[in-house]
């Protein structure tokens, strides 16, 4: 009898699992409406209801009676309405004033421009408040940060912890619990996709038990324990997608065994005016090494700006000569294309290695010499844009795909030059400082290799934060600049003024004192050579410029014909004038921390110092004030990158708003370290038995991943 139970438990959660895929407008209480306003919510599956998970909780086992609620605290109340009166002191104010006692005192709860709170609140309803008390007029106030009107039943046993989950639109809070319980009911005890045995070594819940306690806690404590397991189910998926998906990338292919102590990259190395720091030379070790190996690299070089990731990544190209192949480097933008073709190229010829450029504003005639010099095999290096992935360039033998700045680019596109060499090795590159725990889960399939030091420290950058009303103290570096023979820039957020600013980075805490037009480079431009910069050379660089005419303008700079340069952040990588000693950059507080640093990267790089004035509008005591203050106090790109991480999501750092990359929805990888490594590690150890997730005793695992990740990287099936 035992043993029937057992089997018809099991069959009854698996089938319960099954049904995860199914609408959700099965639920109860889904009307058509409802399913309407949860599609608007991204939920359209029984699965998607059962991972919107709470953005709050608000903890009722600790609610304080009126009369003890301490004035001056934060305080959680519940009690019943006494009386709702809507004032409108002045034409356009309309107060709503909720008086609510309980057996020990009275509050006065006051709502200010939310006139339909009279019509959802009646005498006698039981209500939840939270929010700061205060004392006045000889009554205890409150203006709450939230509210809820509670049922009967939930009035006879609030104490406890209540979710509150996202919501919108045709959908209030109180019903998505519903709803998120009729889900439970049906659905929520499911089969555990991780094997037992890691839920166990790592010390988690079981899947049934952690959607449970996220969604309707016992305590806070228990919650959190629930979001850990759902959090390491996030990030161990994601990575055997990585491992799995580059696993039948490979499969079939045969990897190239470069020749890395040849000619070329001898005559290269001794052709180096410098000697490679440790840094360089631990990284060098260890991309060649891939490359010497029978198995095909996978690997991402991670340097700060100025580390000399240029270098050795030419040591890889001359090696790449020496075998007797090909190489291609793609860069996102046709600036940095020809600035590695211009900082490499003279190291490949003094190594005999042949090598090209080609851009979008490669002449026709030069580019159809270059197509047919890779095409036959004449030609064994070629730098470029995304014009490396027409389908007329073709190679006789790539054996080697260098990527910088990877995740500027779809995963679709580098799989496409990728795909043009079979088994060939790939090198990406980024001058954005990544911490740890962000390598180790969206870059899971990757080895990694740092080089954190410049190898020449230059003369160095410093950086104040300024107000508008003190911007004359930037104007005047950047006079006192170009007096004495230097150049500066100017970085504004926007192109011209009909951009509404949707595309910059999604900074938390945005000024909220700046309520006039963010600064436009295209109006810049001539605002500044009217007044401030009068009689200096000016001129104009965005990315809706042509690439033609980019390179134009940064030819003009790099050859001190333009004084100041007002530009967006098309300059943050790359852009290398050693003569550039001053930068300005305006709206600082709608960039990202790693945004800046890049930016002022690009002062101070020769033996002259560099100046970066970050210009905000927000009040000294802000929260964007304080993040600015992080760049004048330090210069460490990977320290800030951290503190980066902890204001903003993974995705916002690494830019994939634009590119379609993967968001971590639970996982919060500043706090989530340890989780972010035990994962890590369980992964690799997965894929090296079970590398496609074809086993019967991980097919679980698989259809979890496939669920998760199967949109995003499509080419992960599983039949």
């Amino acid at each position: 009898m035992a043993t029937t139970a057992s089997v018809s438990d099991a069959a009854g959660r698996i089938e319960r699992t099954c049904k995860l895929g199914d609408s959700c407008s099965c639920l109860r209480y889904v009307t058509g409406k409802r399913a309407d306003a949860l599609r608007r919510l991204g939920l359209y599956r029984v699965r998607d209801v059962l991972y919107h998970l709470p953005n709050h909780y608000l903890d009722f086992t600790r609610v304080v009676p009126i009369g003890y609620a301490d004035v001056g605290s934060d305080a959680t109340v519940v009690g019943r309405i006494d009386k709702v009166t809507l004032k409108r002191p002045k034409p356009r104010m309309q107060i709503v004033e909720v008086s609510v006692v309980d057996d020990t005192g009275m509050l006065l709860a006051t709502f200010f421009r939310q006139p339909w709170i009279a019509d959802q609140f009646k005498e006698g309803d039981l209500v939840a408040l939270s929010g700061k008390v205060t004392f006045a007029y000889g009554f205890k106030q409150m203006r709450p940060s939230f509210h809820e009107l509670l049922s009967a039943g939930e009035g006879a046993s609030y104490a406890r912890v209540l979710p509150v989950h996202p919501v919108g639109e045709g959908v209030s809070a109180s019903w998505m619990r519903r709803i998120v319980a009729c889900a439970l009911a049906d659905t929520g005890d499911v089969c555990d996709a991780i094997p037992a045995e890691l839920v166990s070594k790592r010390g988690l819940m079981t899947m049934a038990r952690a959607l449970r306690e996220v969604h309707f806690p016992q305590s806070l404590e228990s919650a959190e324990e629930a979001r850990r397991r759902l959090a390491y189910d996030e990030l161990l998926t994601l990575q055997l997608t990585l491992l799995t998906r580059q696993h039948l990338e490979l499969a079939g292919t045969v990897p190239v065994a470069h020749e890395t102590e040849g000619p070329h990259v001898r005559r290269l190395c001794n052709a180096l005016p410098f000697v490679l720091s440790d840094e360089q030379r631990v990284a060098l070790s260890e991309i060649l090494g891939d490359m010497a190996a029978p198995r095909v690299m996978n690997r991402l070089l991670l340097g700060d700006v100025g580390t000399g990731k240029t270098v050795v990544a030419a040591v890889a190209l001359a090696a790449v000569a020496d075998t007797g192949t090909q190489a291609a480097m793609m860069a996102p933008t046709s600036v940095l294309a020809k600035q590695y073709a211009s900082s490499a190229g003279p190291l490949l010829d003094a190594a005999n290695v042949s090598w090209a450029l080609v851009t979008g504003a490669t002449p026709a005639a030069e580019r159809a010499r270059t197509v047919e010099a890779l095409a036959t095999g004449r030609l064994s290096c070629v730098f470029g844009t995304t014009a490396l992935l027409s389908d007329d360039v073709e190679f006789a033998r790539l054996s080697l795909v260098v990527i910088d700045e990877q995740h500027r680019f779809g995963v679709n596109q580098r799989a496409s030059l990728r795909g043009k060499g079979a088994g060939a090795d790939l090198l990406s590159m980024t001058a954005t400082p990544i911490p740890r725990t962000l390598a180790l889960s969206v870059y899971g399939d990757m080895s990694c290799s740092r080089i954190a030091h410049r190898p020449i420290a230059g003369a160095g950058v410093t950086t104040k934060v300024v107000s508008p009303e003190n911007s004359d103290l930037a104007y005047g570096a950047i006079r006192d600049a170009v007096a004495a023979g230097h150049q500066a820039y100017v970085i504004c957020p926007l192109v011209d003024e009909r951009d509404d600013g949707s595309e910059l980075d999604d900074v938390p805490e945005r000024s909220r004192a700046q309520t006039k037009q963010l600064h436009a480079a295209t109006t810049m431009v001539e605002s500044l050579a009217r007044s401030q910069l009068r009689g200096m050379r000016l001129d104009v660089l965005t990315g809706r410029m042509s690439a033609e005419e980019k390179d134009t303008v940064m030819a003009r700079f790099r050859a001190a014909q333009i004084d100041v340069l007002v530009s967006t952040t098309v300059v943050e990588v790359g852009v290398d004038v050693p003569n550039a000693t001053v930068m300005h950059i305006y709206d600082a507080d709608r960039f990202g921390l790693a945004t800046l640093h890049q930016l002022r990267g690009r002062v101070g790089r020769g033996k002259d110092a560099g100046m970066v004035y970050l210009e905000c509008a927000a009040g000294p005591r802000s929260p964007a004030r304080q993040r600015l203050a992080a760049l004048e106090a330090t210069t460490d790109g990977f320290e800030l990158a951290e503190l980066d991480l902890s204001l903003r999501r993974e995705g916002e750092v690494l830019g994939y708003r634009q590119h379609g990359g993967v968001m971590l929805s639970v996982c919060d990888l500043s706090a989530d370290a340890d989780l972010v490594e035990a994962a890590h590690e369980d992964a690799r150890e997965l894929a090296q038995t079970d590398p496609d997730l074809s086993s019967s005793r991980n097919a679980a695992l698989a259809w979890e991943c496939q669920q998760r990740y199967g949109a995003y990287f499509s080419e992960v099936e599983r039949a």
